[in-house]
């Protein structure tokens, strides 16, 4: 008997998009609070500015890190 794959096992393609839009969603959201607590710890310390370009770094890293957690977890 062959096995089948998720998305050769019927209409699951519908089921796998949603799963997959939630993790990236879930992602960009934990980013975020992330992002916004290191700026929010690097300003309170000597009145120093978190650039815009810092933001986006930082947003970028943990995007990263989310990333190959997920990847680790799910693969």
């Amino acid at each position: 008997m062959k096995t089948l794959t998720f998305l050769e096992g019927g209409s699951l393609a519908g089921v796998f998009v949603m799963i997959v839009g939630m993790m990236v969603i879930g992602a960009l959201f934990f980013s975020i609070i992330v992002t916004f607590i290191v700026k929010f710890v690097y300003e309170s310390k000597d009145s120093r500015k978190f650039s815009r370009k810092q933001f986006i770094q930082t947003f970028v890293i943990c995007l990263l890190v989310c990333g190959l957690i997920s990847g680790y977890i799910c693969g």
